[in-house]
C-alpha cells in the first residue's frame, strides 16, 4: 500500500524536470540547428525548476534547480511578492518548510517528515520542533484522532508521539515468528519425554505459569508496551496501515521467499558489464521475465483494544473464484498434453515399445479410482490471487477504503471493511476483458468521513465518482463528471465542497486545472492556457502554482487565482539565450483519418520551412514512433522527447515532413483506444500508421516511397514491426533500444496486454518482432545500450542471431557499452543520431 499524504498528487508531475524559457526569439538572424548542439549536455538549454512546492503560509514557493555541469541540485525560495529567488544554504534547510506532511483539522499544526525524520510546526509562529533524531528513516507522519497526537512509520513498526506529554509509545507490535505459548505438533519423543521425567514436566509447567503471568501482567498495565501479534516465520509484511484513532492496522502479509536460488519459482535476470572501473566484466541481478508466478497475500485486520487478529475472507468480493483465463488456460494445458503424449509416443517406438504402452503413473492407478483433480481438496475453488495497491482512512479512523487488484488485472476492487463485522464491502469492482488501467487507481475520504470519492474507467473514460459508504451497499455510486475526456490527479478541498483536477475535456491534446461541486455534480475549468497544465493548491487554496508547457515552449512555473478565468503568471524564467536564437518548427495537431474506425489519429505534424503543398517535386518524410505504447505525444504541450523534436526541426530544415502519432495504445483517448492492442501488440498500431503514410501522400505532397520510420523502446518495437511485417511501408527505419520478444520483457507491463506465454502463447507469437524478421527487406538500424535494464540488450543479441540466420544483409547494430535504457552521455546521443540522420539521408533523399 502506498503512503497517502494529503496533498496534491500532481506533485509527482512537479518531479519532472521544467525546461523553461523567456521572452519570444528573433526569427531574424536564427542560426542552423545542428546535431553537435541539440545532442549535447542539456545544461545548455538552461537548468529548469524542479520538485516544487508551496511555503506553509503561502508567501513563496520551493524548488530545485541542477547545477551547471553537475548532478547536483540546489534549493531556491522564491518570493511571490518580490519575485526574486535565493538559494538556501545547507545550515537552513533543516528549518524552511518541507514539502508533504500532514496539517491538523483547524490548519494550525504540520506534521512533516525530511530526511527520515519528523518535525512538528507551528503554523502561527513558524516554530518547529524536531520530534525524532535517528539513523533509520521514520516516514508517513499523520495527525490522529484529536489532533493531539502524531503517528509515524519506522520500517514495519508504527510510533504514536503525544504532543502534550513527549511520550513516544508503540501502539503495536508485529513479530514474524511462532508464538512460543503455541506449540507444534507434539512428536512421540517429546510426549514420553514429558510423561516419564517429572522434572521436565515440571520446568515446563512453570515456564508456561511465568509467561502467561508476564502477559497478564503487560495486559493490565498501561505503562508497557502491548503484546505483540505473531505471524509467524513463513510469510514477510508487504504493506501495513494505522488507523488515526489508533484502534486498528490493516497489514498485508506474503510468503517469505526462498533464499535458495535454485528454487526461486521468479528468477533474476543476470545483465553483464563490460566496461567497468575494475576491468573485469561484472554481473548484475535485475528483473525477472514474464510469466512469474503469482504470490497469494493475506489482509488481516488487528483490532488493537481487544487484541485480536481477523484474516479477511477474500471471497467477499465478487467475482474473485472466477477465471477469466480459463478458456486460454485449458487450451495451453491441452496442447502440453498432447505434445508430451506425442513425444513419449516418439520415445517408446525408439526403444521398440509398444504404442500406447502406460505409463508408470497410469500402471500405478487402480481401476475406478478417481484422479488426484478430482479429489475434494482439488475440486474446491480458490479465490484469484489479488495484490492490495493502496489504502486510505478516514480522518475519523472508522472507515477504512482499500484498492484490491487480481493479479491477472482483469479485476479491480473498492472495497471498505466492516470493522464490527471484520469483512470486506465492495463499492467497485471494475472488471476488464484487457485489463484494468492503474493510471486511474486515485481515491480518498472527503471530510464528512463517509462520503468515499475515486476514479475509475467505468465509463470508458476516467471520471470522478462519490459513494456514501454509510448507505446500503447496493446504493450506486454517484458519478460526478461527464464526457469522453480523461480526469486525472484529483485533490479534495479541505471543507470537501469541491474537487480539483486534471482533464483534457475540451480537446485530447490541452490538459487545464478543472473543479467540481461535490453537491451538485457542477464542473468548471479554472484555467485555459492552451498547453499542459498540472497545478498545486496553495495552503489557503485561494492560489494554484502551476506547471505549464506549449508546444514549443518547455514547462514553466505559474502562479494564478483558483477562479475561472484568473489571468496566470509567469514565475520562472530560466532557458538559455541559445535556446531561444533557435527557430524551433512548430508542429500542427492534426486528427488522421482511421480505417479503422470512427476516431481519428491525432498526430504532431512538422513542414520544411516554405512547405509548399502544390510542388511537382514530393517532400521525403519520417515517422516518429513514441515509446511506453501507453503514452500521450500528440498534445499542445512541451514534449517528453525533448531530444526529438529538436531532432525534428533540423529534419524539417533538410527537407523533411515529420509525423508523430498518437497511435491506438496511446493514453488520453480512454479505455477502448488504450485495449486496442490486447492480444495482438503491433497490429493496431501498425494500421494507424499505415493510414498516417496515406495522409502524408494525400496532404502534405510527401513520396509514399521515401519515408522512414524510427522509434525508441516501444517505439523500436514497432520500427521492427512496421519493416518484418509490411516491408514497402517504410523505406528505412531505425529502431532504438527495442523490444523484440515480448518472452522477454517484464511482467507487470508485458501480463496485462499478453497474458503470459504459458497460457497465450499465440498472443506472444502475434506480437513478438523475433517471429516476423524474415520479411525485413529494407534497410534498418539498431541502436542499443549494454547495460539497459528495460529492455535487455539481450533482445538485440537474439534477433541479430536471428537476422544472420535468415542471411539477411540490409541491417547494422550501434552498441553502447556503458548505457542504460534512457542515454545519459552526449556522445552517446550524438552518436546514435548522427547514425540514424545518416540513414534517412542515404535511403530517403535519393
Amino acid at each position: 500500500m502506498k503512503p497517502r499524504p494529503r496533498l496534491s498528487v500532481t506533485t509527482l508531475l512537479f518531479a519532472l524536470p521544467l525546461l523553461t524559457l523567456s521572452g519570444t526569439p528573433s526569427h531574424a538572424a536564427a542560426p542552423p540547428v545542428t546535431l553537435e548542439q541539440i545532442m549535447a549536455d542539456p545544461d545548455w538549454i538552461g537548468n529548469p525548476p524542479e520538485r516544487a512546492y508551496w511555503e506553509d503560509d503561502g508567501r513563496a514557493v520551493y524548488y530545485e534547480q541542477k547545477r551547471q555541469g553537475s548532478e547536483m541540485r540546489d534549493l531556491f525560495r522564491l518570493d511571490l511578492a518580490t519575485g526574486a529567488a535565493r538559494i538556501v544554504p545547507p545550515a537552513e534547510k533543516g528549518t524552511v518548510d518541507a514539502p508533504g506532511g500532514d496539517w491538523s483539522l483547524d490548519r494550525k499544526w504540520k506534521v512533516y517528515a525530511r530526511q527520515g525524520d519528523v518535525y512538528l510546526k507551528n503554523a502561527a509562529t513558524g516554530a518547529v520542533r524536531q520530534l525524532t533524531r535517528t539513523a533509520e528513516a521514520e516516514t508517513q507522519p499523520l495527525f490522529m484522532v484529536g489532533d493531539h497526537r502524531a503517528s509515524f512509520r519506522r520500517g514495519n513498526a508504527f510510533f504514536v508521539y503525544d504532543l502534550d506529554s513527549g511520550l513516544l509509545s508503540q501502539p503495536v507490535e508485529v513479530r514474524l515468528e511462532k508464538d512460543p505459548a503455541k506449540e507444534d505438533d507434539p512428536t512421540y519423543l517429546k510426549e514420553s519425554q514429558l510423561r516419564l521425567f517429572d522434572v521436565l514436566r515440571k520446568r515446563k509447567h512453570d515456564r508456561d505459569e511465568a509467561r502467561e503471568d508476564d502477559r497478564a501482567e503487560q495486559r493490565a498495565d498501561p505503562t508497557r508496551p502491548p503484546l505483540p501479534f505473531y505471524f509467524g516465520d513463513k510469510v514477510e509484511i508487504e504493506d501495513a496501515t494505522l488507523s488515526p484513532s489508533g484502534d486498528w492496522l490493516v497489514l498485508v502479509t506474503r510468503p517469505k521467499p526462498s533464499k535458495d536460488k535454485e528454487k526461486d519459482e521468479n528468477p533474476k535476470t543476470i545483465m553483464p558489464k563490460y566496461v567497468t572501473e575494475s576491468g573485469n566484466i561484472e554481473v548484475e541481478d535485475v528483473r525477472a521475465k514474464v510469466g512469474v508466478k503469482p504470490v497469494v497475500r493475506t489482509v488481516s485486520l488487528l483490532d488493537l483494544k481487544a487484541h485480536r487478529r481477523y484474516d479477511l475472507d477474500p471471497g467477499d468480493l465478487p467475482g474473485i473464484f472466477d477465471d477469466p483465463l480459463k478458456d486460454m488456460r485449458d487450451k495451453a494445458e491441452k496442447i502440453t498434453a498432447e505434445a508430451k503424449k506425442a513425444r513419449e509416443a516418439k520415445e517408446a517406438e525408439e526403444q521398440g515399445k509398444p504404442a500406447g504402452a502406460a505409463t508408470d503413473d497410469e500402471k500405478s492407478a487402480k481401476p475406478g479410482e478417481p484422479e488426484k483433480a478430482d479429489t475434494p481438496e482439488k475440486a474446491k475453488k480458490k479465490p484469484r490471487p489479488f495484490e492490495v495497491e493502496d489504502a486510505a482512512w478516514s480522518r475519523d479512523g472508522r472507515q477504512v477504503a482499500l484498492e484490491l487488484r487480481a493479479v491477472d488485472n482483469k479485476d479491480r476492487w473498492l472495497a471498505t471493511l466492516d470493522l464490527a463485522g471484520h469483512h470486506l464491502v465492495t463499492r467497485e469492482r471494475l472488471s476488464d476483458p484487457a485489463w484494468v488501467n492503474d493510471d486511474f487507481d486515485h481515491f480518498g475520504w472527503l471530510p464528512d468521513n463517509r462520503t468515499l470519492w475515486y476514479l475509475s474507467e467505468a465509463s470508458g473514460y476516467s471520471q470522478l465518482y462519490a459513494v456514501d459508504v454509510t448507505a446500503p451497499s447496493t446504493a450506486s455510486p454517484r458519478r460526478l463528471t461527464q464526457g469522453d475526456f480523461e480526469v486525472s490527479a484529483p485533490v479534495p478541498s479541505h471543507d470537501g465542497r469541491f474537487l480539483y483536477y486534471r482533464a483534457n475535456a475540451e480537446h485530447p491534446g490541452r490538459y487545464e486545472v478543472w473543479r467540481v461541486e461535490v453537491a451538485s455534480g457542477h464542473a468548471e475549468p479554472l484555467t485555459r492556457l492552451g498547453g499542459l497544465t498540472a497545478f498545486l493548491l496553495s495552503p489557503d487554496e485561494k492560489r494554484l502554482l502551476l506547471d505549464h508547457s506549449s508546444l514549443n515552449r518547455p514547462g514553466e512555473l505559474y502562479l494564478a487565482e483558483a477562479k475561472s478565468g484568473a489571468e496566470a503568471r509567469q514565475l520562472t524564467h530560466t532557458v538559455s539565450a541559445a535556446f531561444q536564437a533557435i527557430e524551433w518548427t512548430v508542429p500542427e495537431i492534426v486528427p488522421v483519418p482511421s480505417t479503422h474506425g470512427s476516431h481519428p489519429i491525432y498526430s504532431r505534424v512538422y513542414t520544411p520551412p516554405g512547405f509548399d503543398p502544390a510542388r511537382p517535386e514530393r517532400y521525403p518524410a519520417v515517422v516518429f514512433v513514441h515509446g511506453a505504447g501507453y503514452l500521450q505525444n500528440a498534445h499542445y504541450g512541451w514534449t517528453y522527447y525533448f531530444h526529438e523534436f529538436m531532432f525534428h526541426t533540423l529534419l524539417t530544415q533538410h527537407g523533411y515532413v515529420v509525423l508523430d502519432m498518437d497511435y491506438r495504445a496511446s493514453a488520453g483517448y480512454g479505455r477502448d483506444w488504450r485495449s486496442a492492442i490486447y492480444r495482438q501488440m503491433g497490429h493496431p498500431e501498425l494500421e494507424d500508421l499505415e493510414d498516417g503514410v496515406a495522409w502524408l501522400a494525400a496532404h502534405k505532397q510527401v513520396d509514399a516511397k521515401r519515408i522512414g520510420v524510427y522509434g525508441g523502446s516501444y517505439g523500436g518495437f514497432m520500427t521492427l514491426m512496421a519493416l518484418f511485417r509490411h516491408p514497402n511501408l517504410f523505406a528505412a527505419g531505425a529502431a532504438l533500444r527495442p523490444v523484440s520478444d515480448w518472452a522477454h520483457y517484464n511482467h507487470g507491463y508485458t501480463a496485462n496486454i499478453l497474458n503470459t506465454p504459458e497460457i497465450d502463447p499465440e498472443a506472444y507469437a502475434a506480437s513478438s518482432p523475433i517471429e516476423f524478421a524474415a520479411g525485413l527487406t529494407n534497410p534498418l538500424l539498431i541502436c542499443d545500450g549494454m547495460q539497459d535494464d528495460n529492455v535487455f540488450f539481450q533482445d538485440t543479441v537474439r534477433l541479430v542471431q536471428r537476422l544472420i540466420e535468415l542471411k539477411k544483409e540490409n541491417f547494422e547494430t550501434a552498441i553502447y557499452p556503458l548505457e542504460s535504457h534512457g542515454f545519459r552521455q552526449p556522445t552517446s546521443w550524438l552518436d546514435e543520431y548522427r547514425r540514424i540522420f545518416k540513414l534517412f539521408e542515404t535511403h530517403l533523399k535519393s
